[in-house]
C-alpha cells in the first residue's frame, strides 16, 4: 500500500497534477474500461446504477484547470464533455436519440470545475475557441452513432497529443469517409460540413487535412460530399 501512494505522489508530482486532477483521471480511465466496448456505452447498466458515473461527475465538479497548464485543461474538459453526454442520455433514458431531448446539447447545464455548463460551451467556448484544434471534432462524442468512437480509456495530459492523433486516424481511415473513385469524389460525415471552417485553417482545404491522416491519399481534384448524421443512440 505505501509503495503505491508513494508512486501515485511521484505521479503527481512530475505530471504537474493536483491531487484531485489525479483522481479525476484515474476514475475517469477506470468508469471508460468498464462501461465502454467498441465505441459503444452501456447505458441500461448504468441506468440501473449510475454510482460509478455520479462519483467521476462528483470529482470534476471539485477540479480547477488553468488554460496555462494545455494538456490537462484540454484533457480534462474532452473527459468532462463525454461523461456529461453518458449523464444527459441516462437522465433521459431510454431515449433514441439524444436530440429527442429538448436541449441536451445548448441548455442542460452540467456542474463541472466550478461552473455550471452546457455541452455546447464546453465544446466551441472552451475548446474550439481557444484552441483552433479540428481533431477535437473526434474526440468530442455527442452519444450518437455517428459521431467518432469513444473510446475506453480517458483522455489524459501525458498522452493527449498521440490519443487526438489516434482518434483522427482512426476516423479518417475508417467509416467517418467513404471514397469513390469512378465518380472522383469523397464522402464524409456531416462534421466536416457543419465546422468547415475548422478544417480550412491556413489556408488548407478539407482534402487536405483529410490526406495528412490518410494512409491512402485522396487527390486534390476529388469533390467532396457529406452524407447524413446517424443520431442513434451509441449503445450497447
Amino acid at each position: 500500500m505505501k509503495k503505491t501512494v508513494v508512486l501515485l505522489s511521484l505521479l503527481i508530482a512530475f505530471s504537474g497534477w493536483s491531487q484531485s486532477e489525479a483522481s479525476f483521471f484515474k476514475k475517469a480511465n477506470a468508469f471508460f474500461e468498464t462501461y465502454v466496448n467498441n465505441g459503444k456505452v452501456a447505458y441500461a447498466k448504468l441506468h440501473k446504477d449510475s454510482k460509478d458515473l455520479e462519483d467521476v461527475l462528483s470529482l470534476a465538479k471539485t477540479i480547477s484547470v488553468s488554460k496555462e497548464m494545455t494538456n490537462t485543461y484540454q484533457a480534462f474538459w474532452i473527459n468532462a464533455y463525454n461523461l456529461s453526454v453518458i449523464k444527459g442520455v441516462i437522465d433521459n433514458y431510454p431515449t433514441n436519440s439524444p436530440l429527442d431531448n429538448s436541449g441536451f446539447f445548448e441548455k442542460t447545464k452540467y456542474d463541472l470545475a466550478g461552473t455550471k455548463i452546457t455541452l455546447n460551451d464546453i465544446e466551441h467556448k472552451l475548446l474550439r475557441a481557444q484552441f483552433e484544434d479540428p481533431r477535437f471534432h473526434f474526440v468530442l462524442v455527442c452519444g450518437a452513432i455517428g459521431c467518432p468512437p469513444l473510446i475506453n480509456k480517458a483522455y489524459l495530459p501525458e498522452t493527449l497529443y498521440k490519443q487526438l492523433e489516434t482518434q483522427t486516424k482512426i476516423a479518417l481511415n475508417g467509416t467517418f469517409l467513404k471514397v469513390d473513385t469512378k465518380k472522383k469524389r469523397v464522402a464524409v460525415s456531416q462534421i466536416m460540413e457543419w465546422y468547415k471552417e475548422d478544417f480550412r485553417m491556413n489556408g488548407t482545404t478539407e482534402i487536405d487535412f483529410i490526406n495528412k491522416y490518410r494512409t491512402e491519399k485522396i487527390p486534390d481534384n476529388f469533390k467532396i460530399r457529406y452524407f447524413p448524421y446517424n443520431w442513434k443512440v451509441n449503445e450497447q
